[in-house]
């Protein structure tokens, strides 16, 4: 991996396009930042962050964050790309028009889901924006990897992209083109999407539900988990250093700076999971507009410096150099 300088200005990369890379397409919450009742209700004063989020534009400014959303750019060993998504949701369109351009990605060879709430999901109609055109959808369909719960609720979502045949006399409409492929809740029952390997990494979002993480990578092992609340201790064996070993980086959840939520991680039970789990490096995404990029990095720098773990916010659009 390219090494991170953590800095009260987020990371500073060299950028390797010989090897696979993680690509941040979001890192807000489900209603993403600015949110919109900032704008059109505002506060007196108005809502510093979600002013600022409008000021620059999107690659200059961190604030703007869209729905929690990762890209792995995994290189093979023959030096092809295979580009591998994780969630497709209320943003994911916008998140094409601003990132999939400017780090020039021309397709998605597989997805992923981790539940199927809207910020993971509503996106998938406008997966046949990133399918190759044909007006019949004669074209081989991308691999979809999730649980079965989230099949049967994606399947009274979007019967359209579930059904396999036409009914007789429907007419032909161009849909997103999917091969549904169902994975397990447990971490002894790993896929492969795309020629990577995934472990599934059950957590509770809200303690009535299941949602998947996921550990990935064999030279530099990376633990993605976007919507948690409380990590079981299985899970946890998985991804700790006093468990089945140390990741190199931990992606995980945090809504809001304070306090508590009853469906995810806020800051300080994020920063108490970090502890815990004690990963080489941890990249925090989720947020909401309480946080500020800038300041909260600096905040990080010192607890980073402390703990002896770095830790920083991710921001839309960051590419990460990693060896998977």
């Amino acid at each position: 991996m390219a090494d991170l300088d953590v800095s009260q200005n987020g990371p500073s990369l060299t950028l390797t396009h010989n090897q696979s890379a993680l690509i941040f397409l979001g890192t807000g919450c489900s209603s993403a930042v600015p949110n919109a009742m900032c704008l059109i209700q505002p506060s007196d004063p108005p809502c510093r962050i979600c002013s600022l989020a409008l000021s620059l534009p999107p690659e200059k400014n961190p604030n703007y964050r869209c729905n929690t959303s990762l890209l792995i750019d995994y290189c093979q060993p023959d030096g092809s790309h295979h580009y591998i998504l994780i969630d497709v949701g209320k943003t994911f369109r916008e998140q094409v028009l601003r990132w999939f351009t400017h780090h020039r990605i021309p397709k998605v060879d597989s997805i992923i889901l981790t539940h199927e709430h809207a910020d993971a999901i509503l996106g998938l109609d406008d997966i046949r924006a990133v399918q190759p055109f044909n007006a019949v959808n004669d074209i081989d369909p991308t691999p979809i990897y999730l649980s079965q719960h989230s099949m049967e609720s994606i399947s009274v979502k979007f019967p359209y992209l579930v059904q396999k045949k036409l009914k007789e006399g429907q007419e032909v409409r161009r849909v997103a083109q999917l091969d549904w492929k169902i994975i397990e809740n447990h971490h002894e029952k790993p896929f492969v999407a795309s020629g990577l390997r995934f472990i599934p990494l059950p957590v509770m979002h809200g303690e009535d539900y299941i949602c998947l993480g996921f550990l990935f990578g064999e030279n530099y092992r990376v633990a993605y988990i976007s919507d948690v609340s409380r990590i079981p201790p299985s899970t946890e064996h998985v991804i700790s250093i006093n468990g089945a070993g140390q990741v190199d980086l931990l992606i995980l959840d945090t809504l809001y700076k304070n306090g508590s939520h009853n469906t995810h991680f806020c800051f300080p039970q994020t920063l108490d999971a970090v502890k815990k789990l004690n990963p080489k490096r941890a990249m925090l995404i989720g947020m909401t507009h309480e946080f500020d990029h800038h300041k909260d990095n600096e905040f990080l720098l010192d607890w980073s410096k402390r703990e002896g773990i770095p830790v920083q916010l991710a921001h839309d659009g960051l590419r990460i150099p990693v060896d998977l």
